[in-house]
């Protein structure tokens, strides 16, 4: 891959349709912003109706020729998962780049309008029903690709089959690290049933290292520290950029910022733990994803 790979680098993406979740701040606004730049169809997928729509307001402001648009998904409940995606294949024959973007981070104990834990609900189950009820419009588009947004908090986390919803003890920051373990597995499981059914859609994931966001608001210690050290939003969406249009990116593939722990600069091709690679689970947690969520792949 191109050293110091840029949002100028991407290529014209002239009648391919995007999506991306949580799109209307923080790197999900920046990887709106950059496929639209390059003239992508984008779909600002979002839960605040408010904020979406400004989003969009501000990208056509700054790119008068762009074609941004907010649709309504609220990830915590799967009947909006449901309504969003038969609006979306209502308006649209294709779906060229999935954005998995959207999540919380260590909010106190809740759960999502289906009963699931809220960071497992959301930043993994939600995406989980999203990408299924979208794959027939995925894989009817030539070389379409998903990608995921994980976290280098993936390395702290176990799926925790005997307490998913964490209703027995529940550790916010270890329900985070569950559900970022959780968008790997997913990823990497999703390429292999992709692969064998032969169609040609690629699923990679990314992380945006330390990165100036509003996704940290209910912790503190990172909230005082990220305005020194983390990057630029903008820079925090290049890994998630490169996965969705690099022109070497193969199936499977995970990356993330290039400099020590990954924490910030351009993006590079990362290696996610040890347990992201374990097949078992991977599978386990998809029959579990299927269940939960009722949405069945293939």
């Amino acid at each position: 891959m191109a050293s110091n790979w840029r949002p100028g680098d991407i290529p014209d993406l002239t009648g391919k349709i995007a999506i991306v979740t949580g799109a209307n701040s923080g790197i999900g606004y920046a990887a709106a912003r950059a496929l639209a730049r390059k003239q992508a169809t984008v779909i600002l997928a979002c839960r605040n109706r408010e904020k979406g729509s400004a989003a969009v307001r501000q990208i056509a402001q700054e790119y008068p020729e762009s074609k941004a648009e907010f649709l309504q998904l609220d990830l915590s409940d799967l009947a909006s998962v449901q309504r969003f995606t038969g609006e979306f294949t209502s308006r649209y024959d294709r779906l060229d780049i999935l954005i998995n973007n959207a999540g919380i981070m260590r909010p106190p104990f809740g759960k999502t309008v289906d009963g699931f834990e809220l960071q497992f609900g959301v930043n993994h189950l939600g995406h989980f029903a999203l990408t299924g009820r979208l794959l027939n419009r995925l894989t009817s588009t030539s070389r379409a690709r998903v990608v995921t947004v994980s976290s280098w908090g993936h390395h702290l986390g176990v799926i925790d089959f005997d307490d998913l919803n964490a209703e027995k003890n529940y550790d916010p920051g270890r329900a985070y690290a569950q559900s970022k373990l959780a968008n790997l597995l997913f990823t990497y499981e999703l390429q292999r049933r992709l692969e064998g059914a032969g169609v040609d859609t690629l699923a990679a994931a990314a992380h945006p290292g330390w990165t100036a966001t509003n996704l940290p608001v209910h912790w503190r210690m990172i909230r005082i520290f990220t305005p020194l050290i983390g990057q630029t939003p903008e820079m925090g969406a290049l890994p998630t950029l490169y996965a969705a249009v690099g022109p070497d990116v193969k199936g499977g593939e995970y990356f993330g910022p290039r400099s020590w722990l990954g924490l910030r600069g351009y993006p590079i091709k990362a290696r996610s733990s040890d347990r992201s690679y374990d097949t078992e689970v991977a599978a386990r947690l998809w029959t579990v994803s299927e269940m939960q969520t009722g949405v069945h792949y293939f």
